[in-house]
């Protein structure tokens, strides 16, 4: 389980050092494969393998001729990347998939249970925005009666 965020340094190369409380629950989650991929908010989802497959597999298995399955499908998997940390427990983040995301020094690893985005900082700073503009109504139909 991939919970919390936490802000990191892009080095010049484009790598991020993965923090070292999730790096051994990503590594065996992942067998060894991780996949970067674009999100439609401009963000980065990264997954380990295993939990990225059944979903690849469900948007490749949508019509080629439906437009809005044509265009996820474009991004999903057009953008998907195979990576795998370094030793020091780096990730490379490729140049197309920095520019998508608007990625520069400054990112946010953000958890999501199975996997986790990554912000660039002007990016996670305009969603937490979001969030305190819904104010009252940030519950979605469904979660109404969330106790917290």
């Amino acid at each position: 389980m991939f919970q919390g965020a936490a802000a990191l340094s892009m080095d010049a190369k484009g790598r991020l050092a993965i923090p070292a409380r999730y790096r051994d629950a990503l590594a065996a989650a992942s067998e060894g494969a991780l996949v970067l991929t674009a999100h439609p908010h401009r963000c980065l989802l990264l997954y380990p393998g295993p939990a990225w497959e059944p979903i690849r597999d469900r948007v490749l298995a949508t019509s080629g001729l439906e437009q809005q399955a044509s265009l996820l499908r474009r991004l999903l998997v057009g953008f998907a990347r195979e990576e795998q940390m370094d030793a020091a427990g780096r990730l490379l983040v490729a140049p197309e998939l920095r520019g998508y995301a608007g990625l520069d020094r400054g990112v946010w690893l953000v958890g999501q249970g199975n996997h986790f985005e990554i912000w660039s900082d002007e990016g996670w700073q305009k969603q937490q925005e979001a969030i305190f503009a819904l104010g009252d109504q940030l519950l979605p139909p469904g979660l109404e009666n969330l106790m917290l």
